[in-house]
């Protein structure tokens, strides 16, 4: 019995020093707002935090990906440009299965090593290397910055004369009524004019 709990006590001390939970593991949704003519990732941190990677590391892939600059406000990042939340959600996805994911038994309870000057990912939940991949850059295609029908999370940032609440996006003036300068909503685009688009309120998200 002695040497059992010996044993025992040595195969937990050999154990990770950090192991999830639950294998079920998944990347928070992006919380993004349309500020003019930038991107804003709300909780850019909280990202960081799950996936327990260097914020930085993290900034740098996606403004190599979306091919655009940017910069941290806080616990933010503002992108220069217009950019979906589908188009940020799908790159830090695509960056969780490179530097994040394990993929031999794919957990995410890893750590990024370089070894002889190759960026390496460690596993400590089963052990296995692998080297990271060089990526190329994805093009960008460009498309409208508002359409028809979409529905955007977007900052007012002035009332008009007939007391209607607008935002810019690219070109766009867009009049959403029933708002207030400094909300930030979500709307739904009804028309689009010209250079002027007209948006119905969805959801008030703050002040």
């Amino acid at each position: 019995m002695t040497d059992y709990a010996g044993n025992l006590d040595r195969a937990f001390e050999q154990m990770p020093d950090y192991l999830t939970t639950d294998v079920r593991f998944s990347v928070p949704g992006v919380d993004v707002i349309i500020e003019g003519k930038t991107t804003v990732l709300r909780n850019f941190l909280e990202i960081t935090d799950t996936i327990n990677r260097d914020p930085t590391h993290l900034l740098k892939y996606l403004l190599r990906e979306l091919g655009t600059a940017g910069k941290f406000d806080g616990t933010r990042v503002i992108f220069q440009g217009k950019f979906t939340t589908e188009t940020i959600q799908s790159q830090i996805q695509a960056y969780v299965d490179e530097f994040v994911i394990c993929s031999e038994c794919g957990r995410p309870d890893t750590t990024l090593v370089r070894s002889d000057r190759v960026l390496m990912l460690k596993c400590d939940a089963c052990g296995a290397h692998r080297p990271i991949r060089k990526r190329k850059v994805r093009e960008v295609q460009a498309k409208e910055p508002i359409e028809e029908g979409g529905v955007y999370d977007v900052k007012i940032t002035g009332v008009g004369r007939k007391g209607d609440g607008f935002t810019q996006i690219d070109k766009y003036t867009i009049y959403v009524p029933k708002t207030i300068k400094g909300e930030i909503v979500s709307i739904k685009i009804k028309s689009i004019s010209g250079t002027l688009a007209f948006a119905e309120l969805l959801e008030r998200k703050s002040e």
